[in-house]
């Protein structure tokens, strides 16, 4: 179990994909709707691990990319992968193992919660609720919340602010070099989760202040 110096730990900021919840599937479904509707192969889950992280306009592009279809126009495609999304939300994704007991933790000694993802609002939203952890999240921001994304630390900062926490006082958690970048720029700490995505990286090399296999297995002085 890893221990961390936060004896004034008031909020923690957690991501959605690669960190509560395992949606590989999910995107492999809708690209695969989307990406046969233009006539091109399906992409697989080592792919989508690569790609996923950075919003939809991202994966779409580089799901296009690799299948020699970059010169199709980006807006009508996202909008029918957007619309095929919609559709499988939740359907093949699953909740990782030590989820809720973390999260139970963390709400049990009274540390607001906030989820941070760049998946948009509304598909966080869905896919929270759907996967029976909704009911944790005072807050939820999605990659369209906020002029920019993770990994910039404006999402992070105006999410402390949401939740009135100091940054220093808000634990970041999340499964990629995004999440930890956009934690040290706003001046927070940071956990990252083993059994992400992490954009085929590996974890240990994107800054974490620790490293867990298991979101229950995160534990800080308490007062």
């Amino acid at each position: 179990m890893v221990v961390l110096s936060l004896d004034g730990l008031a909020a923690a900021i957690v991501d959605l994909d690669g960190t509560l919840v395992d949606t590989l599937d999910d995107f492999v479904a809708a690209l695969a709707l989307l990406l046969s509707e233009l006539g091109l192969h399906a992409v697989d889950r080592r792919f989508v691990a690569r790609s996923v992280g950075k919003g939809s306009e991202h994966l779409v592009r580089e799901a296009l990319a690799h299948c020699g279809a970059a010169a199709v126009p980006l807006e009508p495609v996202l909008a029918r992968y957007q619309h095929h999304y919609a559709a499988v939300n939740g359907r093949y994704a699953r909740v990782f193992d030590g989820v809720d007991a973390g999260l139970d933790r963390l709400a049990s000694h009274g540390v607001a919660l906030a989820c941070l993802t760049n998946k948009p609002t509304a598909f966080a939203v869905t896919l929270l609720e759907r996967k029976g952890l909704a009911r944790y999240f005072a807050h939820v921001f999605g990659g369209d919340a906020f002029t920019r994304r993770k990994p910039d630390p404006l999402p992070v900062l105006e999410t402390c602010r949401a939740l009135g926490s100091r940054p220093p006082a808000t634990l970041v958690i999340g499964d990629s070099s995004n999440d930890a970048q956009a934690a040290r720029g706003a001046g927070c700490p940071v956990v990252l989760v083993s059994y992400g995505y992490n954009h085929g990286e590996p974890i240990v090399a994107a800054g974490g202040d620790a490293v867990v296999d298991r979101l229950d297995r995160i534990a800080w002085p308490l007062a």
